[in-house]
């Protein structure tokens, strides 16, 4: 095996790029359990990678096939159940962890000098991540997939001057159709994941250029070297350490990630809608249309935005700015702290107050529209809101307020003295 390695490492830098990237990166000593996400991440990207391979062998591009095909998988193709399970769980997972492992990055700053670059291209995989799970949503051709399909592609054409032809141009059709389901099945299953992948590695890269963030945010790469170990005083190997670490956190994930796969896949109704166990007719438009869990907080801001000339595009700005604005909070926070530890109370309330509307408004925009009452005239008690875009419209407030009075509150913010060394 020596001689092999060897072999190799003459022709390919196999060895050196192993310790470069994990075997000899110098981790900070002190992460927590927020530092898990970002290995899971990775665990569900190359599960969801595996199983989607699996679930192409079977499955069918074919607006007359397409849902057929799946149902093919789930009864009649060996462990296809199983496949199908691990994919449409993983999406969901994905999300929780890539939320969670973003939610760390806000607590310890993890953004702030020298990780902007990082953090850009986290925010940039995350879109990406959007894109692909709308793109398989369509897959299972049920009648939430397509009108789920046709009301987000709709939202397109209100784009000013250029929306009739975006929206032609996104579906390669007038309407969703066999050419949609075929040009969504290309960017899902080839054109994204390259890019994802792509992103992915330039993210690991830029982490293991400038070094891991940790709970204290003190750059350790700053401190004195050890002079036994040769590594800065709050330093250690990756491996084995965080490689054990690491295995931990799987475990648990998989153990989760389990029960829910074999006993609740469905999650009622959150990760599998019961409208996408119904073949999709054109025909017939589902009672309430909403889309998967990890889209709902930017379709509640989308319904909470009035309409303002019959036109829904000030809505689609409004989502399409909630994602975006997470790519200035390098130079939005003016905190002279990094870390939540050692922040004041304004950050801490604020940032408490972004996770409260982020929930809630998560949860509004699954909930139907329904109108308080009405005066004996007929007309509504709250005109045209109903109680759902009303408690969406405050909160879509809070939300970007996080954002654009950081400026103001992390330098008014009244800090604790960070530690030279990791506590």
């Amino acid at each position: 095996m020596e001689k092999l390695l060897n072999w190799i490492d003459a022709r390919f830098p196999l060895t050196a790029l192993w310790e470069s990237q994990w075997g000899k990166y110098v981790a900070p000593k002190n992460f927590n359990f927020w530092y898990y996400f970002g290995s899971l991440a990775t665990l569900v990207l190359v599960m969801q990678i595996v199983t989607g391979i699996f679930l192409t062998m079977s499955y069918k591009p074919d607006a007359a096939k397409a849902f057929d095909s799946v149902e093919y998988i789930m009864r009649d193709v060996e462990w296809g159940w199983l496949i199908r399970y691990m994919h449409s769980t993983g999406a969901s997972a994905f999300f929780v962890v890539v939320y969670l492992h973003m939610f760390r990055g806000l607590m310890y700053g993890s953004y702030r000098k020298p990780r902007e670059l990082l953090w850009i291209l986290g925010c940039l995989i995350y879109l990406c991540l959007m894109g692909e799970a709308f793109f398989g949503y369509l897959l299972p051709w049920g009648q939430m997939s397509y009108w789920g399909a046709q009301v987000i592609v709709n939202l397109f054409s209100t784009v000013p001057y250029i929306g009739e032809g975006l929206g032609i141009w996104i579906r390669g059709d007038y309407t969703i159709s066999d050419i949609t389901l075929n040009r969504f099945f290309a960017y899902h299953v080839v054109a994204l994941p390259l890019v994802l992948l792509g992103l992915v590695a330039a993210h690991l890269m830029a982490l293991h250029e400038v070094g891991s963030n940790n709970p204290d945010g003190i750059e350790i790469k700053q401190q004195p070297k050890d002079p036994v170990t040769g590594l800065p005083l709050d330093g250690i190997y990756s491996h084995p350490y965080y490689t054990i670490k690491d295995i931990v956190g799987v475990v648990f994930f998989l153990v989760v990630f389990s029960i829910i796969m074999f006993f609740v896949p469905e999650m009622g109704g959150y990760f599998l809608e019961a409208n996408n166990f119904i073949p999709a007719n054109p025909l017939q438009t589902p009672e309430h249309i909403a889309p998967v869990w990890y889209f709902t907080p930017y379709y509640a801001m989308l319904r909470a935005v009035p309409s303002f000339l019959d036109s829904q595009f000030w809505g689609v700005l409004v989502m399409a700015v909630s994602a975006v604005i997470f790519f200035f909070l390098p130079w939005l926070d003016r905190g002279a702290v990094k870390s939540i530890r050692y922040r004041g109370t304004l950050y801490k309330s604020w940032l408490a107050a972004f996770v409260v509307s982020f929930l809630i408004l998560g949860y509004l925009g699954v909930v139907p529209v329904t109108v308080w009452g009405q005066f004996p005239d007929g007309w509504p008690i709250l005109g045209t809101a109903d109680i759902a875009t009303v408690v969406a419209r405050v909160f879509t407030v809070v939300y970007f307020l996080f954002f654009l009075l950081m400026p103001w509150y992390t330098v008014r913010d009244k800090t604790k003295p960070v530690p030279e060394r990791t506590t």
